[in-house]
Order: C-alpha cells, then sequence, then structure tokens
C-alpha cells in the first residue's frame, strides 16, 4: 500500500505481521479499542487480512480453545469452541449453532509494508 496515505493514523507497532498468519489461517493479537485492550482474532486470505473481536456473540465467550488456537471445521468454518457456532470467514457471519444469524463484530485492518494495522 501507499506510504503517503499518512499511516491512517497508525504510528505504533503493526498487530501482526503478515507472515506471522499462516495464508487460509487464524492468530490472535491484542489490540487498544476504546481504550480497553481487546482480543483478536486475525484471518489471512493471501495478501488480504480480516480481523474480528475474539468474542462469540452467543455468550460473549472467547472462540479459541486456547490461547490463539481457533477450530476450524472440515468445510473451512471458524467453530466457537466453548458452543459450536459456526461462522463463515468473509464476513463472520455465524451460518450454525446457538447464534446463527449473528455475527461476530468486525475491526477494520490493513495491510500496510506488511504489517497488520488498525484502521482509524
Amino acid at each position: 500500500m501507499n506510504q503517503s496515505e499518512h499511516s491512517s493514523g497508525n504510528s505504533g507497532p503493526p498487530l501482526a505481521r503478515v507472515e506471522q498468519i499462516e495464508d487460509g489461517g487464524f492468530f490472535e493479537t491484542e489490540a487498544p479499542l476504546d481504550g480497553d485492550a481487546e482480543s483478536l482474532i486475525l484471518h489471512r486470505d493471501g495478501d488480504d487480512v480480516r480481523a474480528w473481536l475474539n468474542v462469540c456473540p452467543h455468550a460473549g465467550r472467547r472462540l479459541d480453545w486456547a490461547p490463539g488456537k481457533f477450530l476450524r471445521s472440515k468445510d473451512g468454518l471458524l467453530v466457537c469452541a466453548s458452543h459450536g457456532a459456526s461462522f463463515e470467514l468473509q464476513h463472520g457471519g455465524c451460518v450454525a449453532g446457538p447464534c446463527r444469524g449473528d455475527r461476530l463484530r468486525a475491526v477494520p485492518v490493513e495491510v500496510r509494508d506488511g504489517g497488520v494495522f488498525l484502521q482509524s
């Protein structure tokens, strides 16, 4: 991406380096959101990275079964370790389980110079 975009207000370190995230995989990191450190799930799809709060909309629990360890169904969905809610990876929508029709809370990020940064 173009460095002259004024870094979109991101002067801090990246949330992660793209190469830390396996293509098609997940990566857990923390980021300051609204003054609080929040756990985020980063998902890499080629050169694109999406981010969501690491909170299942069903019961407000983290989705990982151990810190940074996420379940994935055989058809590629992100699965909440607590109650089995399953989320598609394009928009974070729940397609199966107790919160069907709800969605993960997206966090806007951008990839710049090989790093993943919060958008402001």
